[in-house]
């Protein structure tokens, strides 16, 4: 494709590019035009080159090349498991499945090893199985399914919100009032494309978070928090915590950890419990992640046990 500057002269090549190519990241297009798939008046460019009126912006992406993932044998940790889906423990620091910057040693990998390549197709060849996703640093429940059919029938209950979804967050200092429910419109932030932000209606999806405030470490000014999700938006959490004022701890996208008083070498964040269900026998089906070490600071200054 061609773009013709008509506006925005002096801007960035990538910063203008990034809100015409909605789909890509800035560091994608940055990579782009590095690679010299995106060229400015048919000369290679720079992100950081300005643009002026008049320049005609020549962009080619190439394909996508799918790469199968391939079995590891990489331990798992099974909370439920039958013929038609399971239920893994995921811990922090894992990815999910294949991408760039990692093409193995994922959830995926270990995925096709330990169920033998008995996973649904409807994901593609680098998602195999996967219904819903965690981030890479959030740790806990998360299902997998082994069949097509039962597949489509988990994304149905996710889409439909019958799901419950509870996680446990340390935040950076109290959110007010203790109990709240968080109800916002989420999209992609303006400027940093790696970001999610609360945006004004219609602008990206509704996103609705209960939230309830469960202890604080006076010494760190860190607070834990229940979060149970009635939507599933990227990151849904994290902006919602942040825009109560509350970043969580160790987020190295929306906080500064570095200035965070609370150490604990990871993204507080915790998938704790998950309940669908079951699209073969109907019932419910509920799992619960035992509570990593690194939270154990804040359960022990709770008044009473997590409800």
């Amino acid at each position: 494709m061609e773009l013709v500057v008509e506006s925005d002269a002096g801007k960035r090549l990538d910063v203008y590019l990034v809100d015409r190519l909605e789909d890509l990241s800035r560091s994608r297009i940055q990579e782009l035009i590095r690679e010299q798939f995106i060229r400015r008046n048919s000369l290679p460019a720079k992100p950081r080159d300005p643009v002026a009126l008049g320049d005609r912006i020549q962009v080619a992406i190439p394909e996508a090349v799918p790469a199968e993932a391939l079995p590891q044998e990489i331990p798992l940790r099974v909370l439920f498991e039958d013929e038609h889906l399971v239920v893994i423990d995921k811990d922090a620091g894992i990815v999910v499945h294949p991408a760039a910057g990692n093409p193995d040693g994922t959830l995926v990998n270990a995925l096709l090893h330990h169920c033998r390549g008995q996973l649904s197709g409807i994901g593609g060849v680098e998602r195999p199985g996967i219904v819903h996703r965690l981030d890479k640093d959030t740790s806990g429940c998360l299902i997998v399914a082994k069949t097509d059919p039962v597949h489509r029938a988990l994304v149905e209950q996710f889409a439909g919100r019958t799901t419950t979804k509870t996680y446990l967050a340390v935040v950076q200092g109290r959110p007010a009032p203790d109990r709240d429910t968080v109800f916002t419109h989420i999209g992609r932030h303006p400027v940093n494309r790696q970001r999610m932000a609360v945006v004004n209606p219609p602008g990206g999806k509704t996103a609705i978070t209960d939230y309830e405030w469960l202890a604080t470490d006076p010494s760190t000014d860190s607070s834990l928090v229940r979060c149970d999700l009635h939507t599933g938006r990227t990151h849904q959490i994290r902006v919602h915590m942040l825009h109560k004022g509350c970043p969580l701890v160790g987020d190295p996208i929306y906080a500064k950890p570095a200035r965070q008083k609370a150490t604990t070498g990871r993204l507080m964040l915790h998938a704790w419990k998950l309940a669908v269900d079951h699209p073969v026998s109907g019932r419910r089906l509920e799992s619960t992640a035992p509570i990593p070490a690194e939270f154990l600071p804040w359960l022990e200054l709770a008044d009473q046990p997590i409800p």
